[in-house]
């Protein structure tokens, strides 16, 4: 758990060593509660990969994000507070407080150390983490770079309580190839708009069939406003198929297969304030 853009997701994917959650700069990228699993010898992990916890949730999309976030914070057996190194802002203390309440044991995963110079500077910032909660332990890392991995791996394993598995040793995630093809799509359409279409894009894949070898994917990109359309298309189409493109190389090196991807753009008006809609496309 942690506030927006601190880097659960790219920890997520570090600590199972293949991409389950979508990255990009912009805050607010994880929408859904995604399980990405760590098989080792002697222990199986279950991460749950949630939204950042955040105030001003003012559209329904908001509130059903920050509804998945604390759902998840109840299931768990360990919570991993993650905070980005020398920051703490408002939105920490939200998080922090959700975990207090909740009653279960937590550490807290230091994260982007890597930026940190000196690297002394860093010891102060600790001292000051251990002294706002019982943490279980502090550990430095850096997602990006994957230091700092092993040794937080070995902390979360010697405080999970002893179970049986309860996932088959072949998982790695309990979501769908579908969920992850509409993702890594919705993941190249943030890094192509940056700033234009910042939250009101969904992606929906609509049908999904094998083909004289190929997985023919035909893929429904919801805008929520008819302004919006022509923006996430561009000039004479070329800002799609650069997405479609982009996408379609992720994927296919992602799932070790060729894709055929089709993009189209389609408006349902104000969809993120929208209970039926936010239902219909796995959000609530």
């Amino acid at each position: 758990m942690g506030r927006p853009n601190v880097g659960k997701s790219t920890l997520l994917n570090a600590l199972v060593g293949q991409k389950l959650s979508i990255v990009t700069p912009r805050p607010q990228t994880t929408r859904h509660r995604i399980i990405g699993l760590s098989q080792l010898p002697h222990a199986q992990i279950a991460f749950v990969d949630t939204p950042g916890l955040h105030h001003e949730a003012r559209r329904a999309l908001n509130k059903a994000m920050n509804r998945t976030a604390a759902a998840a914070l109840e299931d768990a057996d360990l919570v991993v507070l993650v905070v980005a190194a020398l920051a703490w802002k408002p939105e920490d203390d939200l998080v922090l407080g959700r975990i207090v309440r909740s009653g279960r044991p937590a550490l807290v995963v230091v994260n982007k150390v890597d930026q940190v110079r000196p690297r002394e500077r860093l010891l102060p910032y600790l001292q000051q983490l251990a002294a706002r909660h019982a943490f279980k332990a502090l550990v430095p890392v850096s997602a990006l770079k994957g230091s700092g991995i092993e040794p937080l791996r070995d902390v979360i394993v010697a405080n999970l309580p002893l179970s049986p598995p309860l996932f088959a040793q072949d998982e790695l995630t309990d979501r769908s190839v579908k969920f992850r093809i509409a993702e890594m799509i919705r993941e190249k359409l943030t890094l192509e708009l940056n700033q234009e279409v910042p939250y009101g894009i969904a992606v929906e894949v609509e049908r999904l069939a094998e083909e004289d070898g190929l997985l023919n994917v035909d893929a429904a990109i919801w805008v929520d406003r008819e302004g919006q359309k022509p923006i996430v298309i561009g000039t004479g189409g070329e800002r799609l198929k650069r997405v479609g493109r982009s996408a379609r190389l992720a994927l296919n090196a992602l799932l070790g297969r060729r894709l055929h991807l089709t993009l189209w753009v389609k408006v349902r008006e104000n969809w993120a304030d929208n209970a039926r809609a936010l239902k219909d496309l796995g959000l609530e």
